[in-house]
């Protein structure tokens, strides 16, 4: 006898949870709403060719969780990070197989080996939700060092923001040895966002080697 599946959140409930705490504290959530379903689709778009294990980072209401599962990405290999408690609920409700944390995505290398999720070097992708943009130099620097260190070579760390430009300074990306190339622009999002991929650098030594 099969068990019966949560019955999924309509739109509106989704966005007035996510408007009640981004009342709460403004600062710690990037936007007034959920994201929509053509950023969803932009973001699932750029997973790197055979992607399984999927990490996923400031979920809030689920939008991109229900579009990486809809790509094909197993609940079971799929680890949730949300910080904000009573988003954190909502998504334990929504996806029951899921791995649904309630953590700081500062500590994804713990978070992910305390889980059993992965070790590291084996995560495909790390998919973002997170306001980087708002964020100090040395919280971007955490936060991505902690995503590369669960990915494995040639993996993917996908981030949406509200800006044409990508959200991390290009001293920081050459730091911590990373390239980013833009991805899709979602102009019917509100408001419109812009898809950013980083990945670690392999043109290094071609530069070296130039004249």
């Amino acid at each position: 006898m099969t068990q019966p599946q949560p019955t999924p959140p309509t739109t509106g409930s989704q966005a007035w949870l996510f408007f009640r705490q981004w009342l709460k504290n403004p600062l710690s959530i990037a936007a007034l709403a959920p994201s929509g379903t053509q950023l969803a689709g932009l973001m699932t778009a750029e997973l790197p060719d055979g992607t399984k294990r999927v990490i996923e980072l400031g979920a809030g209401t689920g939008v991109f969780t229900r579009a990486l599962i809809d790509e094909g990405i197993a609940p079971e290999q799929l680890l949730v990070v949300e910080l904000n408690s009573e988003l954190y609920e909502h998504l334990r409700g929504r996806f029951p197989n899921a791995q649904v944390v309630c953590g700081d995505a500062c500590e994804l290398t713990k978070i992910a080996a305390e889980k059993g999720f992965a070790r590291a070097g084996e995560v495909d992708a790390v998919v973002s939700g997170l306001g980087l943009l708002n964020m100090s130099r040395d919280l971007q620097r955490s936060i991505m060092r902690s995503a590369f260190d669960v990915l494995r070579p040639g993996g993917s760390f996908i981030q949406f923001t509200y800006s044409p430009k990508p959200p991390l300074a290009r001293e920081l990306l050459d730091e911590l040895g990373l390239s980013v190339r833009r991805g899709g622009f979602a102009w019917r999002n509100i408001p419109p966002a812009s898809v950013f991929v980083f990945s670690r650098n392999r043109s290094e030594q071609m530069h070296a080697v130039r004249s």
